[in-house]
């Protein structure tokens, strides 16, 4: 056999790519072509240079029409994903790695994080948004679906029994674990912000500020998430400096009253604190104050600033992405800071 025979011989065997279709699954058939050409790209089973099925042959061997792999072709071309030259069909044009991004909540301060994290991305890393609520059937289900179909998962996760279960379905090589250092291992990749002593510290820099103050409250409602090992460093920095304090987890019973600081972590109750404090005419900073928790971009304007600790989630969304692009392990705590303004 001449090398023109074997050549001819190995490009007759070259493996032509199957596509991963579900017949009677909820997503669209085009939404289902692009995802088994991305996720085959992601999992090295697609190559640059590679050639994909004529729009004719995944019409004829999926029982599908026309439009629809012309539409889903055309998107991965728009993508830059892949290209066609004439006579000669279309093939892989660029390597491209898909992320399961899994938030709790999109809030101001996570659109911070999520700005950071994708303009800090090489333009070949597709993103995959996706919010858990704080409910554990969807957590479990989402996590269970997208097993297989990414390069790299960023979770943040909540406390709850079976998360340390969940999140083992996930290859620790692949997973940073965001936000809230829980239900991980030693060996676990985690970027993370410290919600006890960091508040303690946070507390201590605005001292001298709430000396003009006769009590301090810890707004912390019953809807909240957030962990209680901040209301244990609250209370300690009270108990170490002789400060009165309360912790407030009936939101239906909050009044703001002349004479008091409130340190909030939700934003709901922000807003009803400068509600009350409109209709009862208190300046906040001089008749009542307020420390906030998380920065969002409107907090340095409202009343003349609100006063917050906050982790950086631009630093945060930035040291996701260099774990993402970079196949490097990581563990970092994220510092917290004080932003101190007119409303304490």
């Amino acid at each position: 056999m001449t090398v023109t025979d074997q050549n001819t011989s190995m490009t007759s065997k070259k493996r032509v790519f199957k596509f991963n279709l579900d017949a009677g699954g909820d997503i669209p058939k085009f939404r289902q072509l692009i995802d088994s050409v991305n996720n085959a790209i992601s999992e090295k089973r697609l190559n640059i240079g590679d050639h994909l099925p004529s729009v004719n042959q995944v019409c004829k061997d999926y029982s599908l029409s026309r439009d629809t792999v012309f539409k889903a072709y055309s998107i991965l071309k728009e993508q830059g994903v892949i290209d066609s030259v004439p006579n000669k069909g279309y093939f892989i044009a660029k390597e491209v790695r898909r992320v399961f991004l899994f938030l709790d909540t999109f809030k101001a301060y996570k659109e911070v994080l999520y700005d950071s994290f994708t303009k800090n991305l090489p333009r070949n890393i597709l993103v995959d948004l996706h919010f858990h609520h704080y409910n554990p059937e969807v957590f479990r289900k989402q996590i269970e679906e997208s097993i297989g179909k990414y390069s790299k998962y960023v979770i943040m996760p909540f406390d709850h029994p079976g998360m340390e279960q969940i999140l083992g379905l996930i290859p620790r090589d692949k997973l940073l674990v965001i936000d809230w250092n829980i239900h991980s291992e030693t060996a676990d990749n985690l970027l993370y912000q410290d919600f006890g002593q960091s508040v303690y510290d946070g507390l201590e820099d605005v001292c001298h500020l709430l000396g003009k103050y006769r009590e301090f409250v810890f707004l912390y409602p019953e809807f909240t998430n957030h962990p209680m090992e901040s209301v244990h460093f609250f209370e300690k920095f009270c108990l170490k400096h002789n400060i009165k304090y309360s912790v407030l987890n009936d939101s239906s019973n909050f009044d703001v009253r002349a004479g008091v600081a409130y340190l909030s972590v939700s934003d709901r109750m922000l807003g009803r604190f400068l509600e009350q404090c409109r209709e009862k005419k208190l300046e906040p900073g001089r008749d009542t104050g307020i420390v906030s928790y998380n920065e969002t971009p409107m907090k340095k304007f409202i009343y003349k600033g609100i006063t917050v600790i906050s982790t950086d989630f631009q630093t945060m969304g930035r040291k996701a992405a260099e774990f993402v692009s970079n196949d490097m392990s990581m563990q970092i705590c994220v510092p917290t800071k004080v932003y101190v303004r007119e409303s304490l």
